[in-house]
């Protein structure tokens, strides 16, 4: 089941002295922030800051949340883990969040082999690679157009055509 607050980054400091907060986001870019008028302190949607603007800035983003307008204030939300609501977010096509697809059952799509369930994803600049895990095995699938065919993150299922080699070691 999809979640409906999800992880969006980490409040790592403090930006001048008017309240403003350094968010390391957990995104493809700082710039998906900017679209988000109200944020999240739990998994559960029930502490929220409203009010909310962000800009990027270099590799994270800064946020600024009306209400906290003094550097102390601020300061009392490093470490905090921030949260969106899925319904605010706007993902283009064939683009999703870690926290879905973790955990997702990998399927080979011509045979319909289980390969294991993604575990992790690594950013490795070029494009992303999936960990799959089966058992005390961990598998790195490159996310290329030739590997991947499917994601079904509502059903918890994806279907790649590995590249040979990657998992001769199963049989």
């Amino acid at each position: 089941m999809l979640k409906q607050y999800i992880e969006a980054g980490k409040i790592t400091g403090t930006h001048g002295i008017r309240g403003e907060m350094r968010l390391d986001t957990w995104s493809d870019s700082p710039d998906f922030m900017t679209g988000f008028k109200t944020l999240y302190l739990n998994a559960d949607g029930t502490e929220k800051w409203a009010k909310v603007t962000c800009r990027p800035h270099k590799n994270v983003a800064i946020v600024k949340v009306g209400g906290i307008d003094t550097i102390e204030q601020a300061e009392k939300f490093r470490g905090k883990i921030v949260y969106i609501s899925r319904k605010d977010a706007k993902l283009p096509k064939d683009k999703y969040f870690v926290q879905d697809l973790l955990g997702c059952t990998v399927f080979d799509a011509d045979d319909g082999k289980v390969y294991g369930e993604i575990s992790d994803v690594s950013k490795t600049g070029a494009n992303d690679v999936w960990h799959i895990k089966n058992g005390e095995k961990e598998y790195l699938i490159p996310v290329i157009d030739d590997v991947v065919i499917n994601v079904d993150v509502a059903d918890n299922k994806i279907e790649i055509r590995p590249l040979k080699g990657i998992f001769d070691d199963e049989d």
